[in-house]
C-alpha cells in the first residue's frame, strides 16, 4: 500500500489517496489444436465463489519477464504446453486503485505435457470449454471475471482477423 498526495486540476489537494502496490500478472488463454480453451476453475476469497478463469499468475519483472511467467503460470496450474505464444497487449487491471499491469498471451496448439505444480493455497480444475462456447458462458455469466474476459475477446479477434 502507498500513500500518495494528488492534486486536481482545480488545485484541491487530496492528502491520502491509498494505492495498492500489486505485482504484474501474465494472463494466457491457451487453446488446443481442437479448438478447446483451457480455463482453470478456482476459489476466489474476495468474492467467496468459485470462478472460472483463463491461467494467469504474478510475476516480478525485475526477476522474470512476461513470456517466462506466462509459459510458468500456463504448465504450473494447468500441465499444458503451447508451441506458440502471441504476445497480445498489457491492460490495467483496476488502475483507480491498483498500481499493476496485466500482460496478455494467446498460446497456441496446447498439449497437455507437463505436471500441474500447484501453490498449497491453490485448489485446480482444469476445464476444456470448446471456443465457440465462450461467449454464451460470458452472457450467462459462468464467466464472470474482467480479465479473462478482455483477454477472450482480444483473441477471438485476433484469431479472426490475424493482421
Amino acid at each position: 500500500m502507498r500513500q500518495d498526495q494528488v492534486k486536481l486540476s482545480d488545485g484541491t489537494v487530496i492528502d491520502d489517496y491509498f494505492v495498492n502496490v500489486r505485482p504484474e500478472i501474465a494472463l494466457i488463454l491457451p487453446i488446443t489444436v481442437n479448438k478447446e480453451i483451457v480455463f482453470v476453475r478456482q476459489y476466489r476469497h474476495g468474492v467467496q465463489e468459485i470462478l472460472l478463469e483463463l491461467p494467469a499468475g504474478t510475476f516480478d519483472p525485475e526477476k522474470e519477464d512476461s513470456l517466462t511467467a506466462a509459459k510458468r503460470e500456463l504448465e504450473e496450474e494447468t500441465g499444458y504446453i503451447a508451441q506458440e505464444f502471441i504476445f497480445m497487449r498489457t491492460i490495467y487491471d483496476n488502475p483507480v486503485k491498483d498500481d499493476n499491469k496485466i500482460h496478455i498471451f494467446l498460446g497456441l496448439n496446447v498439449e497437455k505435457k507437463g505436471k500441474i505444480e500447484l501453490d498449497v493455497t491453490e485448489e485446480i480444475e482444469v476445464i476444456l470449454v470448446p471456443a465457440a462456447q465462450v461467449i454464451q458462458k460470458i452472457m450467462s455469466g459462468e464467466i464472470c471475471v474482467a480479465g479473462t474476459i478482455a483477454t477472450i475477446f482480444m483473441a477471438l479477434e485476433f484469431m479472426n482477423n490475424p493482421s
